[in-house]
């Protein structure tokens, strides 16, 4: 039998992220793999602000952006009447590196430490591996197979199946990363909640040089027909199309070579890497835990891919979760820590899966009204009654709108509004907003990302446990005492008070792990050990 604090099921991007994020607080991990080597199937294709301002944290940000897509590329959607056809609407979006340069500039807490990227999950995973392969904090394992579970009061103790036979492991807690179709979920009869297949999809993932033909009108990430979508995967030859197949088709006869050069409208060379038929949906878990056995990622929820909510939600509660295994585990964390996890993360996933359901309803209002145009005549630049045509649609688009690259609020405006865990004050927050990130510090939201005046960004002077931010000449005794006293890691970080830092509305305000504000104040309270106790999971 095998001994370890921390067993992960599922070598996916979330297992990994949260064996890094353990690694972080000094705690070792096993993860297991079921499959050989890292995904070969297209998934996702966005990193967005927030997971990449989680990946610098956890060191792996500047590996990831030599990997994706390049820095100058931009985040255009391009929808058109096809590939070979007429644009309708071109919703433009700065790079990576243009992205970064208007958050420095703006610099009104609004923005992320770092710019989204765009990375398909097939170049992400090797990544994070090689990060793994080199942290002595975790074992990980590919071609083992989580096979099944006995929990007790004390922990978990897992068969997992590998090449050589059977492995026993022991660990204190087990996290299901294992995607949609988790066996850990069901071993624990945890059930899934919402929607199945609420549609039907093609897809096709390919190679092809033919960047004239495939993006004709420059470089784009999407190109949106009435039809499908082309996602340009590292704008050189890799791509994938999704097409939409018509209710009672014959999936098994679709030619996958007849569906692209359908798509495209005229011949070119292409590879087919995979093709096969998919279904997306909208479920959550009606629970993320049972004892010591957690759920994250796809194993918890699963949602339709517009927004690219399903692996940026996964990595906010990988996060979230490592912080607060290791916590427990360490010893200065308390049991109601883990506790706070579903509490917190499980109406992000609810609110995201509302979300991404909103952003795939305007995207079959666009594709309706492109198929209503195209019914009533041609959509061509030659003539004036095709122009105006174009013209009217090109409008109609674009008052449709493309929220699903624009939701802020939902990517890293989230707040924690009912968790055990967070220390709240008598100040209302305003209510969430899918599209807005609100200026404040509220207790349960995510630190604004600010620049000092000495250049330097406040989200890198955070510490790897609790920071304290005291602006100005005020004493930080109080809570020292109280974190000797608890053993809780706490890092003192000082500055000087300077006009941005009125957007944090308060001299004192304490950071978690992972990036939240767990308390604020303009003095400490008469009994900060209390406070320090309730904010890790101590409180009696």
């Amino acid at each position: 039998m095998i001994d370890t604090p921390i067993l992960i099921a599922g070598g996916g991007p979330v297992g990994m992220t949260l064996a890094l994020a353990l690694a972080r607080q000094g705690v070792r991990s096993i993860v297991v793999e079921r499959n050989p080597t890292t995904t070969r199937h297209p998934k996702m294709d966005l990193t967005n602000g927030r997971s990449m301002e989680i990946y610098r944290r956890l060191g792996v940000a500047d590996a990831l952006r030599a990997a994706g897509v390049p820095v100058d590329n931009p985040f255009d959607i391009v929808w058109a009447t096809s590939p070979s056809g007429e644009v309708l609407h071109r919703f433009a979006y700065p790079s990576s590196r243009e992205a970064a340069d208007l958050i420095r500039r703006a610099n009104d807490g609004t923005g992320t430490r770092e710019a989204p990227m765009r990375i398909s999950q097939i170049v992400l995973e090797p990544v994070l591996r090689e990060a793994l392969d080199h942290n002595d904090l975790v074992d990980i394992r590919f071609g083992h197979r989580f096979r099944s579970l006995e929990a007790d009061q004390d922990g978990v103790t897992a068969t997992i199946e590998g090449p050589d036979g059977a492995v026993v492991i022991r660990s204190r807690y087990l996290v299901g990363c294992d995607g949609g179709g988790s066996t850990v979920r069901t071993a624990l009869d945890i059930q899934l909640e919402g929607q199945y297949a609420v549609g039907r999809g093609y897809m096709i993932h390919f190679r092809s040089e033919a960047r004239e033909i495939l993006a004709p009108f420059g470089v784009a990430w999407h190109l949106q027909t009435g039809t499908g979508t082309l996602i340009a995967q590292n704008d050189i030859d890799i791509w994938t199309l999704h097409t939409f197949i018509a209710p009672g088709a014959d999936e098994a006869a679709l030619d996958p070579r007849k569906v692209l050069l359908d798509f495209v409208g005229r011949p070119f060379e292409f590879e087919i890497l995979i093709a096969n038929p998919w279904s997306p949906h909208l479920l959550v878990a009606d629970q993320y835990s049972k004892g010591p056995a957690i759920l994250a990622g796809d194993a918890a929820h699963q949602f339709i891919p517009t927004g690219g909510y399903g692996m940026n939600t996964g990595v906010g509660e990988a996060f979230d979760l490592g912080w607060k295994l290791g916590a427990v585990v360490s010893g200065w964390g308390g049991e109601a820590l883990l506790e706070s996890y579903e509490v917190e993360r499980r109406p992000i996933a609810i609110r995201n899966r509302e979300m991404a359901a909103a952003h795939a309803g305007v995207r079959m209002e666009i594709v309706q009204l492109v198929s209503t145009a195209m019914a009533e005549g041609p959509l061509q630049a030659n003539d004036d009654a095709g122009r105006a045509r174009l013209e009217t649609l090109g409008r109609a688009i674009e008052a449709a709108g493309n929220a699903e690259n624009e939701s802020w609020g939902i990517e890293h405006g989230y707040r924690y509004d009912a968790s055990p865990i967070i220390a709240y004050d008598d100040e209302p927050a305003p209510p969430p907003d899918p599209l807005v990130v609100a200026l404040g510090t509220w207790p349960g939201s995510r630190l604004p990302h600010l620049y000092l005046e000495d250049g330097r960004a406040l989200y890198d002077l955070l510490g790897d446990q609790f920071t304290i931010l005291a602006i100005g000449d005020i004493s930080t005794g109080a809570l020292e005492v109280a974190a000797t006293t608890a053993g809780v890691p706490v890092r003192v970080v000082r500055l000087k008070d300077e006009p941005v830092l009125k957007l944090l509305e308060r001299p004192l305000v304490l950071i978690r792990p992972d990036d939240h504000i767990a308390w604020r104040g303009w003095t400490f309270p008469d009994d900060a050990l209390a406070m320090l106790k309730h904010v890790t999971g101590r409180a009696t």
